[in-house]
């Protein structure tokens, strides 16, 4: 087994497995209230050709898979594909969700050997709920996570985490809210920069920089102790003696951590991005199908590694030419 390394030495052990385009949200950062345009079925990864590109990553050293969408529970195998996956030697197997289906899917979930949970949540009031995402259902999604902490994900090295993309003038005003949940819950609440993508009208002026998040918990709880997050961490996490869980800065805009990127993406349709914001994506699907060997497909990647940048270009060079939609790309 040889390594997945880029010209710039990362390796890359963390395969984000996009299962569907479609969602049953609306996210208001995501796309527009209409939708966007959405492969046909026909030109999705099969159950089967999943199984095979996460085989032929791990492989190859990946020891990580995060199953993804859209919503990834939305897809009627999406079980199977978990069960598939969790047979491989991997040091962890996760799932990010919107929680709306979560419920009803954990335990199964939780036999196919899913070791790590996000569950993306921008808001803890009702009517925000439905004003961010264009549909109900906040009680659905914190009963989904009362659920897995009942099943001890958030403890034992199992991780458990809440997404929160943070919003000018929409959720800011909650930060401290889920900071005090944090503080009371074996729980890590990570606020996301907003990024900008097709469809998603990013505008600058929506931005909540990191420096201001932390600062308006730390002005209402406290000064907040650093942690170890590891060379490859996305987010720079924090917490104050005595808390259960933990609070974490995904700021890609801001203080952007491409120098530890270990991450490979496979969208839902089986395009390869080795960045979240690259180019145009390498076809792993039309390469299976015209009959290529799995040494070929592995090469694809390969050669796509090389072609990866130190970083990205920039939040203002990203919104003059956004990639595709978050749901296609699989975050």
């Amino acid at each position: 087994m040889s390594a997945l390394a880029d010209r710039f030495g990362r390796r890359h052990t963390y395969l984000r497995l996009g299962l569907t385009e479609r969602c049953n949200l609306r996210c208001v950062y995501c796309m527009p209230a209409h939708g966007v345009p959405l492969a046909a079925k026909r030109d999705q990864l099969s159950t089967d050709e999943l199984v095979r590109v996460t085989r032929l990553m791990v492989g190859n050293g990946v020891d990580k898979v995060r199953l993804t969408g859209g919503e990834p529970l939305v897809r009627k195998d999406a079980l199977e594909v978990a069960r598939q996956v969790g047979r491989f030697d991997l040091r962890s197997l996760a799932i990010t969700t919107n929680g709306l289906l979560l419920e009803d899917r954990l335990a199964d979930l939780e036999d196919a050997g899913l070791t790590d949970l996000t569950v993306s949540l921008d808001t803890l009031r009702p009517e925000r709920f439905e004003a961010v995402t264009r549909r109900a259902g906040l009680p659905v999604v914190l009963s989904a996570l009362e659920d897995a902490m009942r099943r001890g994900y958030g403890r034992g090295g199992r991780a458990l985490k809440v997404n929160v993309v943070a919003l000018k003038n929409a959720n800011e005003d909650e930060v401290v809210d889920f900071a005090r949940w944090a503080a009371s819950e074996p729980l890590e609440v990570r606020f996301i920069e907003v990024m900008p993508f097709a469809g998603n009208g990013w505008d600058r002026a929506d931005l909540v920089p990191m420096a201001e998040t932390r600062a308006r918990i730390e002005d209402s709880l406290g000064p907040l102790s650093a942690l170890d997050d590891g060379p490859h961490a996305t987010a720079q996490t924090f917490a104050q003696p005595g808390w259960r869980g933990r609070v974490g800065f995904v700021a890609s805009m801001t203080a952007p951590f491409c120098a530890g990127c270990n991450r490979l993406r496979v969208t839902a349709d089986g395009g390869l991005q080795v960045c979240l914001f690259g180019g145009s994506p390498v076809s792993l699907r039309d390469a299976m199908r015209a009959g290529a060997s799995d040494l070929e497909v592995v090469s694809l990647v390969r050669r796509a590694l090389e072609g990866k940048h130190a970083a990205h270009a920039g939040m203002d060079a990203l919104a003059k030419a956004p990639p595709r939609p978050m749901v296609a790309i699989g975050g």
